[in-house]
């Protein structure tokens, strides 16, 4: 964008209301010249700089989450994920697998060690993974049939615990409220049919996915995790924290 040249609302520009208004334009012009010289800057420097937690990121993984204490509220999230340590994972979270795509929430996956070690109320905010991994939904995308499966074995006995902060299923525009707590599927039927129907348009059918790993052995579930089930789903009151 041409910069506007201030020079034309020297002597020949109006007074009262008419300068306020070639001013607000002005100043507007301004600020949009800002922003796009901004966004050009930040292209190159992007191009030529490195990002080493970014560039921790090898895996991703595509689920589906649904609110804590509202299953009905269903939403495809793509996992970009980094091993912190030998038992805990950490992913961010998007909207999409596509330039562009939104971050909207963060997951924290640890093993079954580190999650038998939490205090009762904690292990409330974390899922499970084996229903995940066994019905096929849990997919990594972008790797081999066989490297996925020895993903999927390693996940299978993990929990996670995800928060989003953008809710984009209600069409928010920007990162609107606190963060919302989401929790995952734990037996067949939970799943909306339209939302596993957009996932296998995606990526390999879930059902496919769930015949290929029929021999993974079941993992042995802490009965601490997915405390939804139990009638006691946890989900941040903005009234409380504010209290």
């Amino acid at each position: 964008m041409t910069p506007l040249n201030l020079s034309s609302f020297s002597s020949a520009a109006p007074t009262g209301s008419s300068r306020r208004n070639f001013l607000k334009i002005a100043s507007l012009s301004i600020a949009a010249t800002a922003v796009a010289q901004s966004a050009e800057k930040t292209k190159s420097v992007v191009a030529s700089g490195n990002f080493p937690p970014i560039g921790d990121i090898h895996a991703h993984v595509c689920g589906i989450h649904f609110y804590s204490g509202n299953m009905n509220r269903q939403i495809l999230a793509e996992h970009y994920c980094s091993h912190f340590s030998d038992e805990v994972l950490q992913c961010v979270i998007y909207d999409s697998n596509k330039p562009g795509a939104r971050l909207i929430g963060v997951e924290y996956i640890v093993s079954a060690k580190i999650f038998g070690s939490l205090p009762f109320e904690e292990k409330k905010l974390w899922h499970s993974h084996n229903y995940e991994v066994k019905s096929g939904v849990l997919t990594a995308p972008d790797m081999s049939d066989a490297a996925e499966k020895d993903l999927m074995k390693a996940l299978i006995g993990t929990y996670g615990k995800t928060w989003h902060f953008w809710q984009v299923d209600r069409g928010d525009k920007l990162p609107l409220g606190i963060p919302q707590l989401m929790m995952a599927f734990t037996a067949d039927g939970q799943a909306k049919a339209s939302v596993i129907a957009e996932r296998d348009r995606l990526y390999t059918p879930s059902a496919a996915k769930k015949t290929a790993r029929a021999d993974i052995p079941d993992a042995m579930l802490d009965p601490g995790a997915d405390a939804w089930q139990k009638g006691q789903a946890v989900q941040l009151d903005l009234k409380a924290v504010s209290a």
